[in-house]
């Protein structure tokens, strides 16, 4: 081969490197970017999503405003009867997270489910958590709608309320529903691991009597 072919070759080499490195930089800036359904948390794994990062004092307020909103938006719901009035039931049993702690009861409107539209105001679940003395006590609220049917209207955007992004839920799952977005909002009961992730290491199902969903 002649040795003059050498450098142009190298300096090929060194472009097409070069290209790959910017290929890759802007690949990455992408995914960080866009709000697709891949940056939904995946809420079917017991992992708890990122919520002890540093956050702004803006994120931080509108955290705080969504929780508010939540509990002037449930608080009739203290007394299990006042939802059950309301078309809410007991669905799943209790929701136990093991080693993660647990969702606890979801009462289900499935009216509300049906519609599809995300309102902090009217929650498609409440939760509870069974007590020693066999009364519930609410712990917050969770805003559920399926996939299909939110992906139709907003292709490529998970739904969110005040900036917190829902969790995905694939199918199948242990719910045994279509692939769904969620997000429990613990208004009622703190969190140590955040206002919207979706176990609660302190919630348990151990004063439940009945079906427990692992």
């Amino acid at each position: 081969m002649n040795k003059s072919h050498f450098p142009t070759i190298n300096i090929k080499a060194r472009r097409f490197a070069t290209q790959l490195r910017y290929s890759a930089m802007i690949a990455l800036a992408l995914i960080y970017a866009c709000p697709t359904r891949a940056m939904a948390q995946d809420g079917d794994s017991h992992t708890m999503s990122g919520q002890n990062e540093e956050l702004t004092p803006d994120q931080l307020s509108r955290q705080g405003a969504l929780v508010k909103l939540v509990r002037d938006s449930t608080e009739r719901f203290q007394n299990v009867k006042a939802a059950e009035h309301e078309g809410y039931y007991l669905k799943f049993g209790c929701v136990s997270g093991d080693d993660f702690g647990a969702m606890g009861l979801h009462y289900v409107n499935d009216a509300l489910v049906g519609e599809g539209i995300v309102d902090a105001t009217r929650p498609q679940i409440v939760l509870y958590e069974a007590q020693r003395n066999g009364r519930l006590k609410l712990t917050g609220a969770d805003y559920l709608v399926l996939a299909e049917a939110w992906d139709a209207k907003h292709p490529g955007v998970p739904p969110q309320l005040m900036g917190q992004i829902f969790h995905y839920f694939p199918s199948p799952n242990r719910f045994g529903l279509p692939a769904f977005y969620t997000l429990h909002v613990w208004a009622w009961k703190e969190n140590p691991k955040g206002a919207f992730v979706n176990w609660h290491p302190n919630v348990s199902c151990q004063s439940f009597v009945g079906k427990t969903t692992p």
